[in-house]
């Protein structure tokens, strides 16, 4: 069973889901610091690449919209939020006070600004953005000076935390999508280990509601549990090296390790690489197949020891096919995180695609803020799979082995890989 969490004792902490208002208010000024750092690096990426604004690309918007919208959606659910002391129990819809900026709603809601009007030169500039962002986090403090020290009195300031974070890893993601350094670096590769076997337990996916629970996100609430039968799991994810010997092997040519939706998706895309990759030796060239990626507009060549990135689930799914292995289950991995971090368990490098799609969990309860937008997972249920774990991107104190996003399978441009099991 999930141990429960205890309280943090520093802001990089995955107990920060549980934080008070001391640490809170350190990380949320630690958030916003790093947000307007990468504000910084992006516009010294696009000066020294010659560019006077962030092209337009798919699942890119401008840095600065973005930056924004993370002011604006910690103004809208704290200092405009009448209702905010309720929590999670707080209506979708509280009645809201004015916005210190007057034309916020217009500029950084995404319900009135939609994606494609998200490049007008009607927007404010950095400077103005900047500004936004150190008035809206003054009044966020000052807010949770006065904050109860409950789950529900914190809840929307662990929120805005959190919402942050994400958007510091987005950030960083368009950076790679568009070419442009920010001066992240991936971790060593590290050492390859033999699958570990785990053996059949009875486990708690979730998180029941009530006092003292701490934070979490919609679609980690609920409590399912379930009897695990004995598994074998892969210690790391599927590295560079193994997923050449599926592209040597034809797994882009062979309709039979597909299923019948991926084999569409990869005609429609004409597919011969995970995202970003731009040669893929052969495996005879004596080094077990080379790999030439695009990072931050460099091309790399990739260790073959490092995890693969920038893969699609059905990319994923296709080289468990070939393999004759099957992708971990939540269940499967979320134990495995827990239980065999000693025995060579290694995550942390690229979020981790599941096998099942996102779905409730017995006890579900709809939050007030997700509900219809960008990350309702409602909207995703039956559709969207699960990914696990974090990226060399992700916050620190977002690395919970709790966490549990999604995505459409055709998603790739997140730094994302996965792990098999035995069938």
């Amino acid at each position: 069973m999930l141990p429960a969490p205890g309280l943090p004792h520093s802001i990089d902490s995955p107990d920060m889901r549980r934080a008070g208002r001391e640490l809170l208010s350190l990380a949320l000024i630690d958030a916003r610091n790093h947000t307007l750092h990468l504000l910084g690096l992006f516009e010294q990426a696009m000066e020294k690449a010659g560019l006077v604004q962030v092209p337009q690309a798919p699942d890119v918007v401008p840095p600065a919209w973005l930056a924004g919208h993370i002011g604006w959606f910690a103004e809208w659910w704290i200092a405009r939020n009448t209702q905010r002391a309720f929590g999670v129990e707080c209506p979708a819809r509280p009645t809201r006070l004015a916005a210190i900026e007057p034309m916020a709603d217009g500029w950084w809601n995404p319900a009135q600004r939609p994606e494609n009007q998200r490049w007008s030169p009607d927007l404010p500039g950095l400077a103005t953005t900047k500004a936004y962002l150190l008035e809206t986090l003054e009044s966020t403090l000052e807010l949770l000076e006065r904050a109860a020290e409950t789950d529900a009195g914190l809840y929307f300031y662990r929120l805005a935390l959190f919402h942050e974070d994400l958007r510091g890893e987005q950030l960083i993601v368009m950076a790679q999508t568009l070419g442009l350094s920010l001066g992240a670096e991936l971790p060593p590769a590290g050492a390859t280990r033999e699958p570990l076997l785990m053996p059949a337990t009875r486990w708690r996916l979730g998180l029941a509601a009530g006092e003292g629970s701490g934070f979490g996100f919609a679609q980690e609430c609920g409590v399912l549990e379930e009897d695990v039968p004995e598994f074998e799991i892969d210690a790391q994810p599927v590295t560079w090296q193994q997923f050449v010997e599926f592209v040597d092997d034809g797994g882009y040519d062979h309709e039979a390790f597909w299923s019948p939706a991926g084999w569409a998706w990869l005609q429609a895309e004409g597919r011969r690489a995970p995202r970003h990759v731009e040669q893929v030796g052969a495996a005879h060239q004596g080094i077990g197949g080379s790999v030439l990626q695009r990072r931050f507009g460099v091309a790399t060549r990739a260790a073959g020891q490092q995890s693969a990135m920038h893969v699609s689930w059905w990319e994923a799914d296709a080289w468990a096919r070939w393999s004759g292995r099957r992708l971990a289950t939540e269940a499967e991995w979320e134990i495995a995180a827990h239980g065999a971090a000693r025995r060579g368990f290694r995550w942390g490098e690229v979020q981790e695609w599941t096998a099942g799609t996102v779905r409730a969990w017995p006890g579900f309860r709809a939050d007030p803020w997700s509900a219809g937008g960008e990350f309702d997972p409602q909207a995703a249920w039956g559709k969207a799979r699960v990914l696990r774990g974090s990226s060399f991107a992700t916050r620190a104190r977002m690395r919970s082995m709790r966490w549990r996003g999604f995505a459409l399978p055709a998603r790739d441009e997140m730094f994302v890989g996965f792990r098999t099991c035995a069938i």
